[in-house]
């Protein structure tokens, strides 16, 4: 808890975590990655990555809460960080509904705030979407090696509200590296490429699927829960659209 009543010291160890805070409650982080680039002008001490954060520069800060999540946060740094005395609040986000429940906690519980405009925002975008015909879809997010979306993942539960329906969901890994040949011969209708983690764009990434569109995603929507949360069904739905293909007759 604070100390006597004050607002308490944050360090987030996630880049999503981090901009929510930072928007919910200015003034609360002391501390973030060097992965945290939202918001642009966020001006905190950095403690190392989000998979070897710095233990002693967080203990140095004195944070009351140190937020974290089972993802991308491993778990000795969790542990080392534990055993320093800080508090660690971890989430666990594979559904959009996790999501928002996490948020809640995290910002209301852990940090003591209002809930937010922008996640009611946030959910009214969501359960205002319109229709869509499903298309099966497959989701690099890195190469060399190949690596998709596989079962139970944030984006691909984020996709399939919008239509996107990954050919891999039912894959027993949740991040399986696939041989190029494979995804090729996936069945997908459609790739959807995002631009995190892995800087896919119309000159790296496509020509590995010839005949197959492609929509560009900004990797921000699709990935993180956060206030992007507001404008992702939008931003995430436009791009789906433009490189859907197009119906048959009757379709």
């Amino acid at each position: 808890m604070a100390r006597h009543g004050a607002a308490p010291r944050v360090v987030s160890l996630v880049p999503s975590l981090t901009e929510a805070v930072a928007v919910s409650g200015p003034g609360l982080l002391v501390g973030a990655t060097d992965w945290c680039t939202h918001p642009a002008a966020l001006d905190v001490v950095r403690v190392g990555g989000t998979k070897n954060p710095d233990v002693r520069a967080v203990a140095a800060l004195r944070p009351d809460l140190v937020v974290a999540n089972e993802e991308e946060n491993r778990p000795a740094d969790l542990d080392a960080l534990r055993a320093a005395g800080l508090r660690v609040a971890v989430t666990e986000v594979r559904t959009l509904e996790q999501a928002f429940r996490e948020l809640e906690r995290i910002l209301v519980e852990g940090c003591g705030l209002a809930r937010s405009a922008w996640l009611d925002r946030a959910e009214d975008a969501w359960s205002a979407l319109p229709a869509a015909p499903a298309v099966p879809v497959v989701v690099p997010i890195w190469r060399r090696p190949w690596m998709v979306l596989g079962r139970d993942t944030f984006a691909g539960d984020l996709l399939a509200r919008l239509g996107a329906v990954n050919v891999y969901a039912g894959h027993g890994e949740r991040y399986p590296k696939v041989p190029i040949e494979g995804l090729a011969a996936c069945g997908a209708e459609l790739v959807v490429l995002p631009d995190e983690p892995y800087a896919f764009g119309p000159g790296d990434g496509p020509e590995a699927f010839p005949g197959t569109p492609a929509a560009f995603v900004d990797g921000r929507c699709l990935t993180w829960y956060g206030p992007s949360l507001v404008q992702a069904p939008r931003v995430l739905g436009e791009a789906l659209r433009a490189a859907r293909p197009a119906a048959g007759p009757g379709g």
